[in-house]
């Protein structure tokens, strides 16, 4: 009995360790089937892209957005390379156009992100899957998740988008309750010979200060700037549009003659030390690095926290 029962027992556990290995044949199997590429819907039809990119090249921006979601990016454009914000992130970093296909080429990107209107589309697509949008057609937040569905990291861009949202509307509620529901807030910028002021989705913070704080903006501003994002503006008149605070973007370089001039400091908020200056180099950018940045910089400025 002993005899037949041994040669039964050894051919179960065959069968077994048979059965054990097939099942992890199968799991590696699995692991090495998991698709490389995803179809993207873009806003221009069906992208096939890397659901795992290596090597990203920007051409209008969204440096931030792909930063902050862990993507290793290869080339920026000229914008976002002297970004100060992104200084440390673009030691390594090579600067890009759309221009410069052979330099494209060279750094074998495996994804292309860029405004709608960038040149030479169709080369481009030829050397990496390219996926464009057009510049304003998403709010700041929704474009920040629609570069996590195409990054294959919606979830981790659906959480900053939901914490950001959190901190911005606590940190206006503070800043509200300080200033009073009534104060009004205006953002000018200066940049070279120029003066603009700006509505509440043109970046340098006022989709911050508009948007997600809920701050006021003077009725001269929402007239002329409002609708177009932006307005060029002549010294002489800043002080019909300056609200009880002012927020000035500065680039380095800028003709400030008109912080010099009497209409300039006759101004309200500027007797009432109710101006607070922002660097314009890098301010026109809207993604979470810039935005976190930015958020700081209006807590500090508002509540001096």
């Amino acid at each position: 009995m002993k005899k037949v029962l041994f040669p039964l027992v050894l051919i179960l556990m065959l069968v077994i360790s048979a059965c054990s290995n097939n099942s992890s044949e199968k799991k590696e199997s699995a692991k090495k089937e998991e698709p490389k590429t995803f179809t993207y819907e873009s806003e221009t039809g069906p992208v096939e892209v890397p659901s795992n990119p290596k090597r990203v090249i920007l051409l209008s921006g969204f440096t931030g957005n792909v930063l902050s979601l862990g993507v290793n990016v290869v080339g920026v454009d000229v914008w976002s390379k002297n970004n100060p914000t992104f200084t440390e992130e673009m030691k390594d970093i090579a600067e890009v156009s759309d221009e410069n296909l052979e330099k494209i080429i060279e750094l074998d990107p495996d994804l292309i992100i860029g405004l709608s209107n960038i040149k030479n589309l169709d080369k481009l697509k030829e050397i990496a899957p390219t996926v464009t949008y057009t510049w304003g057609k998403l709010d700041y937040l929704s474009q920040h998740v629609e570069i996590g569905k195409l990054l294959n990291k919606e979830k981790e861009a659906q959480a900053w988008v939901d914490d950001f949202k959190a901190r911005s509307e606590k940190a206006g509620e503070e800043i509200r309750a300080k200033i009073g529901e009534d104060a009004t807030v205006t953002v000018f910028e200066a940049y070279d010979k120029q003066l603009y002021v700006f509505g509440n989705n043109w970046a340098r913070g006022t989709e911050i200060l508009y948007q997600a704080m809920n701050l006021k903006m003077p009725e001269k501003v929402k007239e002329m700037a409002l609708k177009e994002g932006y307005y060029a503006v002549s010294a002489e008149v800043l002080p019909e549009y300056a609200g009880d605070y002012v927020i000035i973007s500065k680039y380095a370089g800028a003709d400030i003659a008109f912080q010099k001039t009497n209409t300039y400091k006759n101004i309200p908020a500027v007797k009432n030390n109710h101006v607070y200056e922002m660097e314009g180099n890098g301010a026109s950018f809207s993604d979470p690095v810039t935005l976190d940045k930015q958020l700081e910089f209006f807590k500090q400025s508002f509540l001096g926290e």
